[in-house]
């Protein structure tokens, strides 16, 4: 997940690749973290768009498809839930250091 954070993971696809039943995978997971498994996804996510608005010129389309987004509305709905800002906003705050 954290390699390859636009994939569409699902609990059951993350056990799999760990090679543990679904249940499992996910307690294991959650007691390692301290999240569970989509709640630590989206984080990765997250943090990964937050580099490519802070560092790229990307639009935010791209941004939202590189990090597993189909839809930039979904994508805002969860970057502004996580860091409590719009990406848009993100963006305009961070030092104009960006290359295309």
């Amino acid at each position: 997940m954290h390699h390859n954070p636009e994939q569409p993971w699902t609990v059951e696809r993350l056990g799999a690749v760990a090679d543990l039943p679904r249940s499992t995978f996910a307690r294991r997971f959650t007691e390692s973290v301290g999240r569970p498994p989509l709640s630590h996804l989206t984080l990765v996510r997250m943090n990964a768009a937050a580099t490519l608005l802070r560092d790229t010129d990307a639009p935010l389309s791209a941004v939202a498809q590189h990090v597993g987004y189909a839809s930039e509305f979904a994508f805002s709905t969860a970057f502004k839930r996580e860091f409590g800002i719009a990406p848009t906003t993100y963006r305009q705050k961070q030092p104009t250091t960006r290359v295309a």
